[in-house]
């Protein structure tokens, strides 16, 4: 499956377990991660999502150490089976 496919898989799951999902297109900052989820009561969510066989790249890497060390986020990343 590729990422994009995979990506609209994520956000209808988290949309159907009650997730406001946001897809972040183009933002000021380079390598932040593909998806970001609210729920009432629950941390929010960065999700950078690959396809299999899919790596994170050094800036993304940065981006998602810095959003959980620095600004104490939860990050995930997700990847693909198939």
């Amino acid at each position: 499956m590729n990422e994009q496919r995979y990506q609209t898989k994520i956000m209808e799951q988290l949309r159907a377990e009650g997730w406001y999902v946001i897809k972040l297109i183009k933002t000021n900052v380079n390598g932040i991660p593909d998806l970001v989820a609210f729920k009432k009561g629950h941390e929010p969510k960065f999700i950078e999502v690959k396809a299999k066989g899919g790596v994170t790249s050094k800036l993304q890497d940065f981006r998602i150490k810095e959003l959980r060390d620095k600004y104490g986020l939860n990050v995930e990343v997700w990847k693909a089976d198939s």
